[in-house]
């Protein structure tokens, strides 16, 4: 005969059994809900305006309709990009918070900044590179040199008359890997953003500077500064004219990119629904036009090989960064 304490004894170890079964089996909530039920947010770590943000609203506005969400742009700038990419690192890992992140603060800082508030390796997990766009070497026009070797043939000629301005850390640790790889000599002078570093080429207080195609396109089609080359694997559409690097002998081709994280533990599901959808978005012929106009070749590749870049170039970048000691600015 079964007595009501035995019945009832039953009745709650049932009970405890099925919490127990909820509360570890994070799977089982996951397959019970759909994705997504709410708004989802993409961080931006940059001021409105750049490619990057630019980058993100397109992601944004061609997702929201496949996947039944509004998906809104947050810009959080400030420290290098550190303030809004910390905050996703550590946001809840379910697929509404995401980051539309540039090389700066997931190689690039952890190769200038000694304790950074996140680990991009740990903390973060790459979803999709959106885009990558070169940078351009660019003297002015009453420059002597009119191509690259005739650059490096100059500097080894003028050592103490030249050098290169720069508006980041960034830009200074790719132009003193491009020193290092082909013997050009030039001493580094920083200046506070794009603008300034471009003037002082324009004014001739410096010979050079290497900065990305959007600022300075207007004075290279106006022939008041001179491209010597691009750091892509492939020539400009926009500058035909102008050869790569290879092209120029030198075996280095260098790009910033732009690629879509969440944080860590986001459900591989989620990741690999939103990898598939960049890879769609960045392949529309209307996106394709409007990259190609910002000089950004759209990418939308794998989540592996998304973290091969960034497990690759932090290394890279830690030791240009030690070996010519800079630092954050």
């Amino acid at each position: 005969m079964c007595t009501w304490i035995q019945f009832a004894s039953r009745r709650q170890w049932l009970a405890s059994t099925a919490l127990s079964l909820l509360a570890l089996s994070p799977a089982l909530g996951w397959a019970q809900s759909a994705w997504p039920s709410k708004a989802i947010k993409i961080v931006v770590p940059y001021a409105p305006g750049g490619a990057n943000d630019i980058l993100a609203r397109v992601v944004a506005e061609k997702l929201a309709p496949v996947l039944g969400q509004s998906v809104v742009v947050e810009n959080r700038a400030g420290a290098g990009a550190a303030i809004g990419t910390e905050y996703v690192a550590r946001a809840t890992p379910d697929g509404y918070t995401l980051l539309m992140a540039a090389s700066g603060p997931i190689v690039f800082n952890p190769a200038l900044v000694a304790k950074l508030s996140y680990n991009p390796l740990t903390d973060l997990a790459p979803i999709s590179l959106a885009g990558s766009f070169p940078m351009i070497l660019a003297v002015n026009d009453n420059f002597p040199a009119k191509n690259f070797a005739e650059l490096v043939a100059y500097s080894k000629a003028n050592p103490d008359k030249s050098n290169y301005a720069y508006p980041s850390a960034s830009f200074q640790l790719v132009m003193e890997l491009i020193k290092t790889r082909t013997g050009l000599k030039a001493l580094n002078v920083p200046y506070q953003g794009s603008a300034p570093s471009i003037n002082a080429v324009l004014t001739q207080e410096v010979q050079m500077t290497l900065i990305d195609s959007g600022p300075i396109a207007a004075l290279i089609k106006s022939g008041k500064l001179r491209a010597l080359a691009v750091t892509s694997e492939q020539r400009l559409a926009s500058y035909p004219q102008v050869p790569t690097l290879k092209e120029q002998g030198v075996d280095l081709a260098v790009n910033f990119w732009s690629g879509l994280l969440a944080p860590a533990g986001t459900p591989a599901p989620i990741i690999k629904r939103l990898q598939e959808e960049m890879a769609r978005i960045m392949a529309l012929p209307d996106v394709v036009e409007r990259m190609a106009k910002l000089d950004i070749k759209p990418v939308g590749g794998s989540t592996a090989d998304f973290a091969k870049t960034i497990a690759t170039e932090i290394p890279l970048w830690t030791q240009v960064a030690k070996d010519n000691n800079i630092k954050a600015q």
